[in-house]
């Protein structure tokens, strides 16, 4: 397939729906190739809106005002998978190429039909049940304990609640929900890989996840994962299947458990750049970020291969910092060699919210935690 020579004149507008942190490190990559950004998002304040060609501040999940964002661009991409797609449809009839597609986007936005996907197709994943609300839980005791999802709307932690007996029913979400058998893990896993339109994969080497348990997110992350590599490869090569078995796009990042009999179990994917490949921006050769846009565009993917060993950890707010956002530590943290600083530009902290995130790249596991560690304990989020 030829390349179009005005994607790098800024000739052809790529537009992104949502102006985080995501859309705003996938501006960065794109500056590197003169490329074009329209960039839509609910907040005037949005990290994204100085970075892009074009701000509009808008509702993405509003059919009309997607549409009408959609016209101005040639190629649409997301930063978040919950989004109008009836506009991405219309957009998609109209000529304009929508990476990943609606259908993905359908897909994965729905935590059921996601794991009916992996169930129709094969992929291990925990036992689930499909319920409407909490009313069945109080007479099927037998499916507790369990992991309950809201099905849509869940994001960056939120939606998601453990019900060990009947004792935590009514704590449990009354909406449409997937119920999961709850998971002896041993370890959680991310496998990021990219997928062309040309049909060209390429898959990251897997990272390790250790989640902090008060907000359910990604405490620190350490690449390439310390796991054996024949579960590596059979990790990476499901990743890539369920790729192609989507026909996506783009970056696909797919979450899963390693349970203490040794298996890997599916847990759940985002069809878009992706917290755990955060530290693939200075950790690999090509970040995950411009890996995506490379596969959007077409563009041979570049390599996946690490640099050394990679520890990146989120800055999140703790519990009381709510207001105007005061980084403690920068000056130390600046003074150390290896780390790699991102803030995400936010002006106000609040308790749980990702401020940023940082990356120490050494040669030795061990140095790259030991850093890590200790950088963890002098940057602090406060307000």
């Amino acid at each position: 397939m030829d390349i179009d020579p005005h994607i790098f004149t800024g000739q052809r507008v790529i537009g992104i729906l949502g102006g985080g942190q995501l859309g705003q490190m996938m501006l960065q990559a794109g500056a590197s190739l003169n490329l074009a950004f329209h960039v839509l998002d609910p907040s005037a304040q949005a990290p994204s809106r100085h970075l892009c060609t074009k701000f509009v501040q808008g509702d993405f999940n509003h059919e009309g005002q997607v549409v009408k964002f959609g016209q101005a661009c040639d190629i649409l991409t997301v930063e978040i998978e919950h989004v109008s797609l009836e506009a991405l449809n219309k957009l998609a009839s109209m000529g304009k190429e929508v990476h990943p597609s609606p259908q993905v986007l359908a897909t994965i936005a729905d935590k059921g039909l996601q794991k009916q996907f992996y169930e129709k197709h094969g992929f291990p994943t925990a036992p689930f049940r499909l319920v409407d609300g909490r009313e069945p839980l109080y007479s099927h005791q037998e499916w507790l304990p369990a992991v309950q999802k809201l099905r849509k709307g869940g994001y960056d932690g939120k939606g998601v609640v453990v019900l060990k007996g009947l004792q935590d029913v009514d704590r449990a979400f009354d909406a449409p929900c997937v119920l999961e058998n709850l998971v002896d893990i041993q370890k959680e896993l991310s496998f990021v890989v990219a997928r062309s339109k040309t049909g060209q994969i390429a898959a990251y080497p897997p990272a390790e996840l250790v989640f902090d348990p008060r907000y359910n997110l990604v405490d620190y992350l350490v690449s390439p994962a310390r796991i054996e590599p024949v579960l590596a490869e059979m990790g990476t090569e499901m990743a890539m299947e369920i790729a192609n078995k989507l026909d996506l796009v783009g970056l696909l990042a797919v979450e899963m458990f390693l349970d203490t009999q040794g298996d890997l179990l599916v847990n759940e994917m985002a069809p878009r750049p992706h917290n755990s490949g955060h530290h693939t921006i200075e950790g690999n050769v090509t970040s995950q970020f411009e890996q995506h846009l490379r596969a959007i565009l077409g563009l041979p993917l570049g390599s996946t291969q690490a640099r050394g060993h990679s520890v990146m950890f989120n800055l999140i707010a703790g519990e009381g910092a709510e207001g105007p956002a005061i980084y403690q530590g920068m000056q130390e943290v600046l003074a150390i060699a290896g780390t790699h600083t991102h803030l995400y530009g936010k002006a106000l902290a609040k308790p749980g919210r990702k401020m940023g995130h940082v990356t120490v790249v050494d040669e030795k596991l061990e140095t790259a935690l030991e850093k890590a560690i200790h950088l963890k304990n002098i940057l602090i989020v406060r307000a």
